[in-house]
Protein backbone atom coordinates (compact mmCIF):
# COMPACT_ATOMS: atom_id res chain seq x y z
CA UNK A 1 0.00 0.00 0.00
CA UNK A 2 2.94 2.45 0.53
CA UNK A 3 4.40 2.01 -2.50
CA UNK A 4 0.99 2.34 -4.41
CA UNK A 5 0.73 5.54 -2.98
CA UNK A 6 4.46 6.45 -2.79
CA UNK A 7 6.63 8.73 -4.93
CA UNK A 8 6.78 5.82 -7.28
CA UNK A 9 3.10 5.93 -7.92
CA UNK A 10 3.04 9.57 -8.45
CA UNK A 11 5.34 9.76 -11.45
CA UNK A 12 6.07 12.77 -12.75
CA UNK A 13 8.63 15.74 -14.30
CA UNK A 14 8.71 17.90 -11.08
CA UNK A 15 10.00 16.75 -7.75
CA UNK A 16 7.99 15.27 -4.84
CA UNK A 17 8.48 17.08 -1.80
CA UNK A 18 10.36 15.02 0.90
CA UNK A 19 7.98 13.89 3.72
CA UNK A 20 9.90 13.23 6.89
CA UNK A 21 8.67 12.45 10.38
CA UNK A 22 5.23 12.86 11.17
CA UNK A 23 4.79 15.11 8.13
CA UNK A 24 4.94 11.41 5.64
CA UNK A 25 3.15 9.66 8.66
CA UNK A 26 0.05 12.38 8.16
CA UNK A 27 0.38 12.07 4.10
CA UNK A 28 0.57 8.32 3.92
CA UNK A 29 -2.03 7.92 6.94
CA UNK A 30 -4.50 10.48 4.88
CA UNK A 31 -3.91 8.84 1.31
CA UNK A 32 -4.80 5.58 2.79
CA UNK A 33 -7.81 6.74 4.35
CA UNK A 34 -9.18 8.22 1.22
CA UNK A 35 -8.34 5.73 -1.22
CA UNK A 36 -10.25 3.59 1.75
CA UNK A 37 -13.60 6.03 1.18
CA UNK A 38 -13.22 5.92 -2.35
CA UNK A 39 -12.84 1.76 -2.60
CA UNK A 40 -15.81 1.69 -0.17
CA UNK A 41 -18.42 3.67 -1.81
CA UNK A 42 -17.29 2.19 -5.22
CA UNK A 43 -18.58 -1.14 -3.61
CA UNK A 44 -21.88 0.22 -2.70
CA UNK A 45 -21.70 2.00 -6.22
CA UNK A 46 -21.10 -1.19 -8.31
CA UNK A 47 -23.54 -3.05 -5.91
CA UNK A 48 -26.16 -0.26 -7.71
CA UNK A 49 -24.98 -2.06 -11.18
CA UNK A 50 -25.70 -5.40 -10.00
CA UNK A 51 -29.60 -4.61 -8.84
CA UNK A 52 -29.96 -3.08 -12.19
CA UNK A 53 -28.48 -6.71 -13.67
CA UNK A 54 -30.43 -8.74 -11.47
CA UNK A 55 -33.45 -6.42 -12.53
CA UNK A 56 -32.99 -7.32 -16.24
CA UNK A 57 -32.14 -10.71 -15.69
CA UNK A 58 -35.36 -11.60 -13.63
CA UNK A 59 -37.65 -9.21 -15.08
CA UNK A 60 -39.75 -11.88 -16.76
CA UNK A 61 -40.69 -13.87 -13.69
CA UNK A 62 -43.68 -12.22 -12.62
CA UNK A 63 -45.11 -13.43 -9.70
CA UNK A 64 -48.36 -15.30 -10.23
CA UNK A 65 -50.83 -17.13 -7.85
CA UNK A 66 -50.32 -20.75 -7.76
CA UNK A 67 -54.27 -21.33 -7.07
CA UNK A 68 -56.79 -19.27 -6.36
CA UNK A 69 -59.80 -18.99 -3.33
CA UNK A 70 -62.57 -20.57 -3.10
CA UNK A 71 -64.18 -18.50 -0.43
CA UNK A 72 -62.00 -15.36 0.68
CA UNK A 73 -60.84 -15.32 3.91
CA UNK A 74 -61.16 -12.74 6.73
CA UNK A 75 -58.71 -9.73 6.23
CA UNK A 76 -58.01 -6.98 8.53
CA UNK A 77 -57.21 -3.95 7.41
CA UNK A 78 -55.19 -1.87 10.08
CA UNK A 79 -55.22 2.26 9.57
CA UNK A 80 -51.97 3.48 12.45
CA UNK A 81 -51.93 6.83 12.76
CA UNK A 82 -50.90 9.63 15.27
CA UNK A 83 -52.15 13.26 15.58
CA UNK A 84 -53.26 12.70 11.45
CA UNK A 85 -55.93 15.06 11.28
CA UNK A 86 -55.56 16.40 7.79
CA UNK A 87 -55.42 13.19 6.90
CA UNK A 88 -57.55 10.44 8.89
CA UNK A 89 -61.30 10.99 7.39
CA UNK A 90 -59.49 10.58 3.83
CA UNK A 91 -57.80 6.93 4.98
CA UNK A 92 -60.52 5.78 6.68
CA UNK A 93 -63.23 6.75 3.84
CA UNK A 94 -61.02 5.07 1.36
CA UNK A 95 -60.64 2.05 3.54
CA UNK A 96 -64.48 1.77 3.84
CA UNK A 97 -64.55 1.72 0.12
CA UNK A 98 -62.47 -1.68 -0.55
CA UNK A 99 -64.02 -4.12 -2.65
CA UNK A 100 -64.50 -7.01 -0.38
CA UNK A 101 -67.62 -8.99 1.65
CA UNK A 102 -68.75 -7.31 4.00
CA UNK A 103 -68.85 -9.71 6.29
CA UNK A 104 -65.10 -10.79 5.67
CA UNK A 105 -63.53 -7.49 6.14
CA UNK A 106 -62.62 -5.66 9.70
CA UNK A 107 -61.46 -2.05 9.26
CA UNK A 108 -59.19 -1.05 12.71
CA UNK A 109 -58.21 2.58 13.34
CA UNK A 110 -55.51 2.53 15.34
CA UNK A 111 -55.14 5.83 16.63
CA UNK A 112 -52.33 6.88 19.37
CA UNK A 113 -53.46 10.54 18.80
CA UNK A 114 -53.44 13.43 21.14
CA UNK A 115 -54.66 16.00 19.26
CA UNK A 116 -58.21 16.43 17.74
CA UNK A 117 -57.42 13.80 15.10
CA UNK A 118 -59.35 11.86 17.93
CA UNK A 119 -63.00 13.14 17.57
CA UNK A 120 -62.00 13.27 13.64
CA UNK A 121 -61.28 9.98 13.65
CA UNK A 122 -63.93 8.50 16.18
CA UNK A 123 -66.16 10.35 14.20
CA UNK A 124 -65.61 8.87 11.21
CA UNK A 125 -66.10 5.47 12.80
CA UNK A 126 -68.96 5.90 13.79
CA UNK A 127 -70.57 7.57 10.75
CA UNK A 128 -69.59 4.07 9.13
CA UNK A 129 -70.74 1.88 11.57
CA UNK A 130 -74.03 3.04 11.57
CA UNK A 131 -73.90 2.32 7.92
CA UNK A 132 -72.94 -1.18 8.80
CA UNK A 133 -69.00 -1.64 8.38
CA UNK A 134 -67.00 -3.83 10.84
CA UNK A 135 -64.92 -0.85 12.04
CA UNK A 136 -63.55 -0.15 14.91
CA UNK A 137 -61.60 2.32 16.47
CA UNK A 138 -58.91 1.63 18.80
CA UNK A 139 -57.30 4.82 20.75
CA UNK A 140 -54.07 4.24 23.27
CA UNK A 141 -53.23 6.88 25.74
CA UNK A 142 -50.21 5.65 26.04
CA UNK A 143 -47.90 5.23 22.87
CA UNK A 144 -45.84 2.37 24.20
CA UNK A 145 -43.39 0.96 20.67
CA UNK A 146 -45.32 3.43 19.54
CA UNK A 147 -46.38 2.25 15.06
CA UNK A 148 -45.19 -1.87 16.58
CA UNK A 149 -46.98 -1.16 19.46
CA UNK A 150 -50.46 0.15 17.76
CA UNK A 151 -49.66 -2.81 15.37
CA UNK A 152 -49.14 -5.61 18.18
CA UNK A 153 -52.04 -4.05 20.01
CA UNK A 154 -54.47 -4.10 17.74
CA UNK A 155 -53.86 -7.66 16.84
CA UNK A 156 -55.41 -8.36 19.80
CA UNK A 157 -58.80 -7.32 18.95
CA UNK A 158 -59.03 -9.23 15.31
CA UNK A 159 -59.29 -13.29 14.28
CA UNK A 160 -58.62 -12.22 11.07
CA UNK A 161 -56.44 -14.50 8.97
CA UNK A 162 -55.08 -11.94 6.96
CA UNK A 163 -53.95 -8.11 8.04
CA UNK A 164 -53.49 -5.41 5.44
CA UNK A 165 -51.96 -2.47 6.93
CA UNK A 166 -51.97 1.57 5.09
CA UNK A 167 -50.62 4.43 6.74
CA UNK A 168 -52.73 7.33 7.14
CA UNK A 169 -51.40 9.34 3.91
CA UNK A 170 -52.32 6.53 1.46
CA UNK A 171 -55.69 6.36 -0.66
CA UNK A 172 -55.75 2.37 -0.86
CA UNK A 173 -57.14 1.37 -4.19
CA UNK A 174 -60.64 -0.39 -4.41
CA UNK A 175 -58.91 -3.48 -5.53
CA UNK A 176 -56.20 -3.86 -4.10
CA UNK A 177 -57.46 -6.95 -1.31
CA UNK A 178 -59.10 -8.55 -4.30
CA UNK A 179 -55.60 -8.13 -6.00
CA UNK A 180 -53.55 -9.49 -3.66
CA UNK A 181 -55.59 -11.61 -1.65
CA UNK A 182 -54.63 -15.08 -3.91
CA UNK A 183 -51.18 -14.60 -3.82
CA UNK A 184 -51.70 -16.34 -0.35
CA UNK A 185 -52.87 -19.41 -1.40
CA UNK A 186 -49.82 -20.95 -1.27
CA UNK A 187 -49.14 -22.01 2.49
CA UNK A 188 -45.69 -20.33 2.12
CA UNK A 189 -46.45 -17.33 1.38
CA UNK A 190 -46.05 -14.29 4.09
CA UNK A 191 -46.51 -11.12 2.77
CA UNK A 192 -47.48 -9.66 -0.53
CA UNK A 193 -46.36 -5.86 -0.97
CA UNK A 194 -47.74 -3.57 -3.18
CA UNK A 195 -46.20 -1.00 -4.94
CA UNK A 196 -46.16 3.07 -3.94
CA UNK A 197 -47.15 5.83 -6.11
CA UNK A 198 -46.78 9.69 -5.40
CA UNK A 199 -50.17 12.20 -5.13
CA UNK A 200 -48.26 14.96 -5.87
CA UNK A 201 -45.06 13.81 -7.69
CA UNK A 202 -45.43 16.78 -9.73
CA UNK A 203 -45.55 19.50 -6.90
CA UNK A 204 -42.16 20.81 -6.72
CA UNK A 205 -38.79 19.92 -7.72
CA UNK A 206 -38.66 18.20 -4.49
CA UNK A 207 -41.28 15.58 -4.60
CA UNK A 208 -40.21 15.05 -8.03
CA UNK A 209 -36.87 13.98 -6.76
CA UNK A 210 -38.20 11.83 -3.89
CA UNK A 211 -40.33 10.23 -6.48
CA UNK A 212 -37.36 9.29 -8.17
CA UNK A 213 -35.84 8.17 -5.01
CA UNK A 214 -38.11 5.99 -4.22
CA UNK A 215 -39.19 4.77 -7.83
CA UNK A 216 -35.81 3.39 -7.84
CA UNK A 217 -36.37 1.34 -4.59
CA UNK A 218 -39.60 -0.18 -5.78
CA UNK A 219 -39.05 -0.90 -9.21
CA UNK A 220 -35.32 -1.89 -9.35
CA UNK A 221 -34.46 -2.87 -5.68
CA UNK A 222 -37.53 -4.67 -4.35
CA UNK A 223 -38.41 -6.60 -8.28
CA UNK A 224 -34.49 -7.31 -8.40
CA UNK A 225 -34.25 -8.59 -4.68
CA UNK A 226 -37.69 -10.53 -5.29
CA UNK A 227 -37.79 -12.63 -8.34
CA UNK A 228 -33.81 -13.37 -7.66
CA UNK A 229 -34.76 -15.06 -4.46
CA UNK A 230 -33.14 -12.70 -2.37
CA UNK A 231 -34.91 -11.34 0.89
CA UNK A 232 -36.93 -7.85 0.19
CA UNK A 233 -38.75 -5.75 2.94
CA UNK A 234 -41.83 -5.01 4.15
CA UNK A 235 -42.07 -0.89 3.61
CA UNK A 236 -44.05 -0.52 6.58
CA UNK A 237 -47.68 0.26 4.48
CA UNK A 238 -49.31 -0.70 1.04
CA UNK A 239 -49.33 -4.49 2.12
CA UNK A 240 -50.88 -7.70 3.75
CA UNK A 241 -49.64 -10.36 5.77
CA UNK A 242 -50.98 -13.79 6.73
CA UNK A 243 -51.27 -13.30 10.36
CA UNK A 244 -49.75 -16.44 11.15
CA UNK A 245 -46.47 -15.14 10.08
CA UNK A 246 -46.59 -12.44 11.85
CA UNK A 247 -47.09 -15.12 14.81
CA UNK A 248 -44.21 -17.12 14.00
CA UNK A 249 -41.53 -14.28 13.36
CA UNK A 250 -41.92 -13.04 16.91
CA UNK A 251 -44.21 -10.37 16.48
CA UNK A 252 -44.26 -6.92 15.87
CA UNK A 253 -41.03 -5.74 17.76
CA UNK A 254 -39.85 -1.69 18.94
CA UNK A 255 -36.68 -2.14 19.44
CA UNK A 256 -36.08 -0.51 16.58
CA UNK A 257 -37.39 2.49 14.62
CA UNK A 258 -38.05 0.45 11.37
CA UNK A 259 -40.35 -2.47 12.95
CA UNK A 260 -41.12 -3.19 9.09
CA UNK A 261 -37.79 -4.08 7.97
CA UNK A 262 -37.11 -5.85 11.27
CA UNK A 263 -39.66 -8.48 10.79
CA UNK A 264 -39.55 -8.84 7.12
CA UNK A 265 -35.59 -10.18 8.18
CA UNK A 266 -37.04 -12.37 10.92
CA UNK A 267 -39.94 -13.96 8.81
CA UNK A 268 -38.04 -14.44 6.12
CA UNK A 269 -35.12 -16.12 8.40
CA UNK A 270 -38.38 -18.48 9.23
CA UNK A 271 -38.66 -19.65 6.01
CA UNK A 272 -41.57 -17.29 4.67
CA UNK A 273 -41.73 -16.28 1.25
CA UNK A 274 -42.67 -12.68 0.29
CA UNK A 275 -44.24 -11.70 -3.18
CA UNK A 276 -43.53 -8.20 -4.74
CA UNK A 277 -46.36 -7.01 -7.09
CA UNK A 278 -45.31 -3.73 -8.78
CA UNK A 279 -48.77 -3.87 -10.70
CA UNK A 280 -50.47 -3.27 -7.71
CA UNK A 281 -50.09 0.61 -7.03
CA UNK A 282 -50.99 2.28 -3.92
CA UNK A 283 -50.90 5.97 -3.97
CA UNK A 284 -49.73 8.23 -1.07
CA UNK A 285 -48.40 11.72 -0.18
CA UNK A 286 -44.56 12.57 -0.46
CA UNK A 287 -43.36 15.19 2.59
CA UNK A 288 -43.28 18.80 0.47
CA UNK A 289 -40.79 20.68 2.82
CA UNK A 290 -37.25 19.60 3.04
CA UNK A 291 -37.52 19.23 6.37
CA UNK A 292 -40.69 16.75 6.46
CA UNK A 293 -37.98 14.95 3.97
CA UNK A 294 -34.89 14.96 6.06
CA UNK A 295 -37.22 13.91 9.40
CA UNK A 296 -38.64 11.14 7.66
CA UNK A 297 -34.81 10.44 5.87
CA UNK A 298 -33.80 10.43 9.26
CA UNK A 299 -36.24 7.24 10.41
CA UNK A 300 -35.33 5.26 7.81
CA UNK A 301 -31.58 5.74 8.47
CA UNK A 302 -31.61 5.10 11.98
CA UNK A 303 -33.97 2.20 11.72
CA UNK A 304 -31.96 0.35 9.01
CA UNK A 305 -28.47 1.22 11.43
CA UNK A 306 -30.47 -0.46 14.07
CA UNK A 307 -31.79 -3.21 12.41
CA UNK A 308 -28.76 -3.98 11.22
CA UNK A 309 -27.09 -4.33 14.48
CA UNK A 310 -29.78 -6.35 15.84
CA UNK A 311 -29.98 -9.23 12.71
CA UNK A 312 -26.78 -8.70 10.59
CA UNK A 313 -24.44 -11.34 12.42
CA UNK A 314 -27.29 -13.50 12.71
CA UNK A 315 -28.44 -13.35 9.09
CA UNK A 316 -24.54 -14.21 8.08
CA UNK A 317 -24.90 -17.14 10.05
CA UNK A 318 -28.40 -18.59 9.10
CA UNK A 319 -27.71 -21.71 6.98
CA UNK A 320 -28.89 -19.86 3.67
CA UNK A 321 -27.87 -19.12 0.25
CA UNK A 322 -24.47 -16.88 -0.13
CA UNK A 323 -26.10 -14.55 -2.15
CA UNK A 324 -28.68 -13.52 0.16
CA UNK A 325 -26.26 -13.07 3.05
CA UNK A 326 -24.47 -10.68 0.81
CA UNK A 327 -27.20 -8.44 -0.36
CA UNK A 328 -28.61 -8.67 3.22
CA UNK A 329 -25.62 -7.07 3.83
CA UNK A 330 -25.41 -4.33 1.35
CA UNK A 331 -28.79 -3.62 2.35
CA UNK A 332 -28.84 -3.50 5.73
CA UNK A 333 -25.11 -1.85 5.63
CA UNK A 334 -26.18 0.93 3.21
CA UNK A 335 -27.36 3.52 5.74
CA UNK A 336 -22.74 3.81 6.38
CA UNK A 337 -22.55 5.62 3.26
CA UNK A 338 -23.92 8.89 4.41
CA UNK A 339 -20.66 8.64 6.67
CA UNK A 340 -18.63 7.68 3.84
CA UNK A 341 -20.16 11.04 1.87
CA UNK A 342 -19.92 13.35 4.57
CA UNK A 343 -15.66 11.84 5.32
CA UNK A 344 -15.25 12.31 1.63
CA UNK A 345 -16.86 16.18 1.65
CA UNK A 346 -14.17 16.76 4.44
CA UNK A 347 -11.93 14.74 2.81
CA UNK A 348 -12.08 17.09 -0.35
CA UNK A 349 -9.96 20.18 0.41
CA UNK A 350 -6.47 17.99 1.48
CA UNK A 351 -6.67 15.62 -1.46
CA UNK A 352 -7.51 18.68 -3.98
CA UNK A 353 -4.48 20.48 -2.85
CA UNK A 354 -2.22 17.50 -3.54
CA UNK A 355 -3.95 17.46 -7.03
CA UNK A 356 -3.32 20.90 -8.09
CA UNK A 357 -0.14 22.11 -5.36
CA UNK A 358 1.73 18.45 -4.87
CA UNK A 359 0.63 16.34 -8.22
CA UNK A 360 -0.59 18.61 -10.83
CA UNK A 361 0.75 16.46 -13.77
CA UNK A 362 -0.20 12.99 -12.23
CA UNK A 363 -1.97 10.44 -14.28
CA UNK A 364 -2.50 8.72 -10.89
CA UNK A 365 -3.83 12.02 -8.87
CA UNK A 366 -5.87 12.66 -11.90
CA UNK A 367 -7.47 9.24 -11.78
CA UNK A 368 -7.66 8.95 -7.87
CA UNK A 369 -9.39 12.45 -7.99
CA UNK A 370 -11.62 13.50 -11.28
CA UNK A 371 -12.90 10.40 -12.37
CA UNK A 372 -13.55 8.80 -8.98
CA UNK A 373 -15.57 11.62 -8.37
CA UNK A 374 -17.21 11.07 -11.98
CA UNK A 375 -17.86 7.55 -11.33
CA UNK A 376 -19.39 7.71 -8.12
CA UNK A 377 -21.33 11.21 -8.44
CA UNK A 378 -23.14 10.59 -11.55
CA UNK A 379 -22.89 6.91 -13.40
CA UNK A 380 -24.18 4.25 -10.51
CA UNK A 381 -27.11 6.41 -9.66
CA UNK A 382 -27.84 7.68 -12.92
CA UNK A 383 -28.18 4.61 -14.02
CA UNK A 384 -30.19 3.03 -11.51
CA UNK A 385 -32.48 5.44 -11.61
CA UNK A 386 -32.90 6.49 -15.25
CA UNK A 387 -33.52 2.27 -15.51
CA UNK A 388 -36.32 2.87 -12.58
CA UNK A 389 -38.11 5.65 -15.02
CA UNK A 390 -37.95 3.65 -18.17
CA UNK A 391 -40.29 1.18 -16.83
CA UNK A 392 -42.85 3.17 -15.48
CA UNK A 393 -42.89 6.28 -17.99
CA UNK A 394 -43.18 6.10 -21.67
CA UNK A 395 -41.49 9.87 -21.95
CA UNK A 396 -38.51 8.70 -19.37
CA UNK A 397 -36.42 11.00 -21.08
CA UNK A 398 -38.08 13.82 -19.19
CA UNK A 399 -37.16 12.25 -15.65
CA UNK A 400 -32.89 13.13 -17.04
CA UNK A 401 -32.88 17.00 -16.09
CA UNK A 402 -33.85 16.13 -12.28
CA UNK A 403 -30.96 13.89 -12.04
CA UNK A 404 -28.55 16.45 -11.18
CA UNK A 405 -30.60 17.93 -8.23
CA UNK A 406 -31.50 14.50 -7.21
CA UNK A 407 -28.12 13.90 -6.75
CA UNK A 408 -27.39 17.01 -4.87
CA UNK A 409 -30.11 16.24 -2.55
CA UNK A 410 -28.55 13.05 -1.57
CA UNK A 411 -25.67 14.81 -1.02
CA UNK A 412 -27.46 17.55 0.95
CA UNK A 413 -28.75 15.79 3.63
CA UNK A 414 -25.82 12.96 3.97
CA UNK A 415 -24.71 15.03 7.21
CA UNK A 416 -28.62 14.48 8.55
CA UNK A 417 -28.44 10.91 7.47
CA UNK A 418 -25.08 10.39 8.94
CA UNK A 419 -26.31 11.38 12.61
CA UNK A 420 -29.21 9.55 12.37
CA UNK A 421 -26.82 5.87 11.28
CA UNK A 422 -24.11 6.90 14.23
CA UNK A 423 -27.74 7.06 16.59
CA UNK A 424 -29.19 3.50 15.04
CA UNK A 425 -25.35 1.75 15.95
CA UNK A 426 -25.90 2.85 19.26
CA UNK A 427 -29.14 3.45 20.57
CA UNK A 428 -31.70 0.74 20.47
CA UNK A 429 -35.23 2.29 20.09
CA UNK A 430 -36.12 5.63 20.46
CA UNK A 431 -38.90 7.57 19.27
CA UNK A 432 -41.18 6.82 16.44
CA UNK A 433 -41.35 10.59 15.26
CA UNK A 434 -43.74 10.33 12.00
CA UNK A 435 -43.32 12.40 9.45
CA UNK A 436 -45.80 14.99 9.43
CA UNK A 437 -48.83 14.58 6.84
CA UNK A 438 -50.83 17.38 4.88
CA UNK A 439 -53.55 16.15 3.20
CA UNK A 440 -52.38 16.68 -0.35
CA UNK A 441 -54.19 15.57 -3.45
CA UNK A 442 -53.24 16.89 -6.96
CA UNK A 443 -49.93 18.43 -7.43
CA UNK A 444 -51.35 21.93 -7.69
CA UNK A 445 -52.32 21.95 -4.11
CA UNK A 446 -50.99 24.33 -2.15
CA UNK A 447 -52.59 24.20 1.12
CA UNK A 448 -50.24 22.26 2.97
CA UNK A 449 -48.40 25.31 2.98
CA UNK A 450 -50.77 26.72 5.42
CA UNK A 451 -50.01 23.91 7.98
CA UNK A 452 -46.41 24.05 8.24
CA UNK A 453 -47.03 24.13 12.16
CA UNK A 454 -46.09 20.80 12.63
CA UNK A 455 -42.31 21.52 12.02
CA UNK A 456 -41.47 22.31 15.31
CA UNK A 457 -39.17 19.12 15.77
CA UNK A 458 -36.37 20.94 13.34
CA UNK A 459 -36.90 24.69 14.44
CA UNK A 460 -34.13 24.00 17.33
CA UNK A 461 -31.91 22.34 15.28
CA UNK A 462 -28.63 23.50 14.77
CA UNK A 463 -27.61 21.07 11.73
CA UNK A 464 -28.87 23.45 9.07
CA UNK A 465 -25.81 25.66 9.81
CA UNK A 466 -23.70 22.72 9.87
CA UNK A 467 -24.91 21.64 6.15
CA UNK A 468 -24.23 25.48 5.24
CA UNK A 469 -20.06 25.06 6.34
CA UNK A 470 -20.06 22.42 4.50
CA UNK A 471 -21.46 24.35 1.53
CA UNK A 472 -19.16 26.80 2.11
CA UNK A 473 -16.40 24.60 2.29
CA UNK A 474 -17.15 23.17 -1.36
CA UNK A 475 -17.18 26.81 -2.12
CA UNK A 476 -13.38 26.89 -1.20
CA UNK A 477 -13.13 24.07 -3.24
CA UNK A 478 -13.96 25.16 -6.07
CA UNK A 479 -12.30 28.80 -5.84
CA UNK A 480 -8.91 27.02 -5.35
CA UNK A 481 -9.80 25.39 -8.89
CA UNK A 482 -10.47 28.43 -10.84
CA UNK A 483 -7.92 30.70 -9.14
CA UNK A 484 -4.91 28.39 -10.36
CA UNK A 485 -6.73 26.93 -13.11
CA UNK A 486 -6.59 23.10 -12.51
CA UNK A 487 -8.86 20.38 -12.02
CA UNK A 488 -11.53 21.52 -14.38
CA UNK A 489 -13.16 17.98 -14.31
CA UNK A 490 -13.91 18.47 -10.74
CA UNK A 491 -15.99 21.93 -10.90
CA UNK A 492 -18.92 20.17 -11.91
CA UNK A 493 -19.34 17.92 -8.97
CA UNK A 494 -18.15 21.00 -6.43
CA UNK A 495 -21.12 22.99 -7.89
CA UNK A 496 -23.01 19.76 -7.37
CA UNK A 497 -22.16 18.96 -3.78
CA UNK A 498 -22.02 23.13 -2.79
CA UNK A 499 -25.56 23.29 -4.28
CA UNK A 500 -26.74 20.23 -2.58
CA UNK A 501 -25.23 21.45 0.57
CA UNK A 502 -26.60 25.28 0.31
CA UNK A 503 -30.25 23.67 -0.57
CA UNK A 504 -30.79 21.36 2.58
CA UNK A 505 -29.75 24.35 4.20
CA UNK A 506 -31.45 27.69 3.44
CA UNK A 507 -34.78 25.60 3.28
CA UNK A 508 -34.30 24.10 6.72
CA UNK A 509 -33.63 27.23 8.40
CA UNK A 510 -36.28 29.09 6.01
CA UNK A 511 -38.94 27.95 8.34
CA UNK A 512 -37.20 29.61 11.01
CA UNK A 513 -38.07 32.92 9.51
CA UNK A 514 -40.89 32.34 7.93
CA UNK A 515 -44.34 33.01 10.33
CA UNK A 516 -46.25 30.46 12.61
CA UNK A 517 -48.76 29.29 9.97
CA UNK A 518 -52.25 28.37 11.06
CA UNK A 519 -54.43 26.35 9.39
CA UNK A 520 -56.28 28.23 6.85
CA UNK A 521 -59.57 30.09 7.78
CA UNK A 522 -63.09 27.96 8.23
CA UNK A 523 -61.38 25.15 7.33
CA UNK A 524 -63.42 22.07 8.17
CA UNK A 525 -61.37 19.04 8.57
CA UNK A 526 -64.34 17.01 9.22
CA UNK A 527 -65.97 17.94 5.67
CA UNK A 528 -62.57 18.38 3.72
CA UNK A 529 -62.18 14.92 1.87
CA UNK A 530 -61.30 13.66 -1.30
CA UNK A 531 -63.20 10.01 -0.90
CA UNK A 532 -66.11 9.43 -3.09
CA UNK A 533 -69.35 8.02 -0.82
CA UNK A 534 -68.24 4.67 -0.78
CA UNK A 535 -71.61 2.10 -1.76
CA UNK A 536 -72.57 0.28 1.14
CA UNK A 537 -73.58 -3.64 0.57
CA UNK A 538 -76.68 -4.84 2.47
CA UNK A 539 -74.71 -8.08 4.47
CA UNK A 540 -74.72 -7.91 8.02
CA UNK A 541 -71.50 -6.52 9.75
CA UNK A 542 -69.92 -8.17 13.03
CA UNK A 543 -69.90 -6.75 16.57
CA UNK A 544 -68.15 -3.85 16.30
CA UNK A 545 -66.90 -3.70 20.04
CA UNK A 546 -63.50 -5.12 20.04
CA UNK A 547 -62.65 -8.12 22.03
CA UNK A 548 -59.35 -9.67 22.94
CA UNK A 549 -59.25 -13.10 21.06
CA UNK A 550 -57.28 -16.14 22.69
CA UNK A 551 -54.35 -17.41 20.89
CA UNK A 552 -55.62 -20.53 20.40
CA UNK A 553 -58.55 -19.38 18.03
CA UNK A 554 -55.89 -17.89 15.65
CA UNK A 555 -54.43 -20.12 12.67
CA UNK A 556 -51.64 -21.78 13.62
CA UNK A 557 -48.45 -21.07 12.50
CA UNK A 558 -47.02 -23.97 10.00
CA UNK A 559 -44.28 -26.04 10.71
CA UNK A 560 -41.03 -24.40 8.84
Amino acid sequence: MLAFIGQDTFNMSEPVPAYTGWAYTAYVSFLCIYVATLITLSFYGTHRYILVYLYYKYKKNRPKCAARFDELPTVCVQLPMYNERFVAKRIIEHACMLDYPRDRLHIQVLDDSTDETVQIASAIVEQYRAKGFHIDYVHRKDRVGFKAGALENGLKFTDAEFIAIFDADFIPQPDVLQRAIHYFADPKVGMVQARWDHLNRDSSLLTQSQAILLDGHFMIEHTARNRSGRFMSFNGTAGMWRRSCIDDAGGWQHDTVTEDLDLSYRAQLRGWRFVYVPDIISPAELPPEINAFKQQQYRWTKGGAQTCRKLLPTILAAPVNRKIKLEAFFHLTSCTVYLYIVALTLMLFPALYLRIMIFPHSVASRILFDVSLFLLATCSASAFYLCSQREIFSRWHDKIKYLPFLMALGIGISPSNALAAIEGFFRRGGEFVRTPKFGMGASADTQWRYRLKEFKHWRKSCLPFLEMGLGFYMIACLCMCVYYGRAPMSMPFLVLFACGYFYVSFTSLALRVRPSAQTADGEDLLETSTAIEPVVPANESSPATPVPVPASTRPAAPQR
